[in-house]
Order: C-alpha cells, then structure tokens, then sequence
C-alpha cells in the first residue's frame, strides 16, 4: 500500500508476560510499515517474565521501553505510552500477536484528509474462546443500548489515534475497555474498519467472565461523566429537591393529622418524611459541593469545556 502519511507514527504497546510475543511482534512491524517514520513504545506492566530483558536484548533504536514500577492495569500502561508518545497519529494495539500490524496502513489511510480522528477495527472472525467472546458481546451491546454509539467492536486493541484526541483521553482505572467511547466523549470523529485476529501465539490470556461485572461499574461511571460531569446539580440536585419535598409533604400531612388531635409519635411515616428530608438536603449538598469541584477542576489547569477542530477566515481553515 502506498505511503499515505510523512508524519512520525507512535505505536503504543503495553506489555505483561509477553516475553515470547515480543521479538515477533516487533519483527511484524517493521515488516508492516516499510517507508514509514515511527517509534515503538513498549509499556512493560511490571512483568514476573523475562519480558524487559528480551525487549532490550533486541537492541533496536526505533524501540522505546517504559519500565514501570509496579503492575498497574492495561488503562494506565497505555496512558503512560501516550503522554511518551512523540508521533502525530499514535497507533495502540496488545502485544499478544492477535492485533496484525499490517492492518496499519490501511487504517492510516482513513486519516489523510483529517476527516477522521479514530480509525478503530472491527476484528474479523475472532480466534478467541468464548470465555472472552461471550463478555465482549456482552459488553458492545451494553455500550450500544445506554450510549447509543454504534461501535461494533470496542474490545479491539489496534487503533489509530489523532495526537490531540490520543492526549486528551485522560485513562485511569480500567477505562481501556471504552476508551473508543473516551475518545467520542471527547468530539471524535470515529471511523470503523475491518481488521485481521489471529489466535494467540503464546503466554496465556488475561482476561475471564469477571470482567462483565467490571463492565458493568465502569459503564455507570461513564454515563455519568457523559450526562453530568460539568453540571453534576442537575443530578444530585433534582433528587435532593425531589426528596425535601416529598419530606415536606409527608410532614404536612402528619401536621395536620396531629391538629386534629391524632398521636403521630409512634408512626414510621414520621421517620420516612424526616429521612427522606435529611436525605434531601445532603443529595443537595453534594451537588453544591461537585459544582465547586468542576469549576475549581477546571479553572486550575485552564481548560475549556469545548473543542475547536478548526477557524475558518474566508476560504482559508487553521
């Protein structure tokens, strides 16, 4: 395939265990991207193996290899290899040989007039068991019901990034998993290709059933973010008014219950209407306090809650 892109290219791989993947895995990439101005970052998370070793053994002046100090999680390897990364499309993809690095040029392809910012795969006839097709099913269904963003497969590692949108992702926890929803999140433009999977050459898998519990969690986390991060008081808020009110008119009503000479001491609806006050107020609370956190969150690093892609003057865009 033609050379569609002078830029540099960073491929980011995080590494655990892979000390039998590696030397091949650099080997395909060379391979796949012939003309092409790139580094390759390899992200090792804390390996028991002999990964970092065989990694500096090859001697390769295009590798680049972070060391981390403890197991960290896959999100915050890959967060560490993109705040490294120099290049001006960041490629990701796992280091086990089921990503295929000669899909990268075609992806590349989709980037060169700037239209899109993620080219993501979607991987074809998986080689996976079902311990980890059965919670990525799972998953991409959950993403397209409460998001309502059409990803057909948000499980595939190899992805090409626009620099700007790669920086910006902010990955902690175990948000990899969405990190193609981040990056929406974010205002990308998303395109979906076709890639190759292969079975896994060597080592042995990370992943299992828990992951749909993990799923789970985390989805709540972004749909919050999605729907309340820079006004959490039109969450917090409304419940807590929703409940000082429905307090109030429990209370009023036990009032007037009282004055017509009725004993209301002894009644649980007296506890549920002073409960559902003192929950009221501090759902309010809480509300009042995340705004505070918002702005001061944004006002300390100076950042806008809004992208630019581009100013027009005339017929002229920068």
């Amino acid at each position: 395939m033609a050379i569609l892109t002078n830029d540099l290219l960073s491929i980011v791989v995080p590494l655990y265990n892979e000390e039998e993947n590696v030397v091949l895995l650099t080997k395909k990439i060379h391979e796949s991207l012939v003309g092409y101005t790139y580094q390759i970052i390899y992200i090792d998370d804390f390996s028991t193996d002999a990964t970092r070793k065989v990694v500096k053994a090859m001697d390769d002046e295009k590798v680049h290899l972070i060391a981390l100090k403890k197991n960290y999680g896959q999100s915050l390897a890959l967060a560490a290899g993109i705040d490294y990364a120099e290049g001006e499309y960041i490629i990701t993809m796992d280091g086990d040989l089921q990503n295929d690095p000669s899909d990268i040029p075609q992806m590349l392809s989709y980037t060169v007039n700037g239209e899109y910012d993620l080219i993501t795969g979607i991987r074809q006839k998986r080689k996976d068991s079902l311990v980890k097709k059965i919670p990525s099913k799972i998953a991409n269904f959950m993403v397209r019901r409460v998001t309502k963003l059409d990803i057909k497969d948000n499980g595939c590692a190899l992805k090409v990034f626009t620099k700007d949108i790669a920086k910006d992702l902010n990955l902690y926890g175990e948000m990899h998993r969405f990190i193609t929803l981040l990056a929406h999140l974010e205002g990308a433009q998303i395109k979906q290709v076709p890639v190759k999977h292969h079975a896994r050459n060597a080592g042995v898998s990370k992943y299992g059933l828990e992951r749909v519990f993990k799923v789970v969690a985390d989805m709540m986390l972004l749909l919050f973010i999605r729907k309340y991060f820079q006004r959490p008081i039109h969450l917090f808020g409304i419940f807590g008014v929703l409940l000082i009110m429905l307090g109030v008119v429990i209370n009023a009503y036990l009032l007037v219950v009282k004055l017509m000479g009725e004993d209301i001491g002894n009644r649980p609806l007296l506890i549920f209407g002073l409960m559902f006050i003192l929950a009221g107020i501090q759902l309010f609370t809480i509300g009042i306090v995340m705004e505070l956190l918002i702005r001061t969150y944004y006002e300390s690093q100076q950042k806008r809650p809004y992208r630019i892609k581009n100013i027009s003057i005339g017929d002229k865009t920068k």
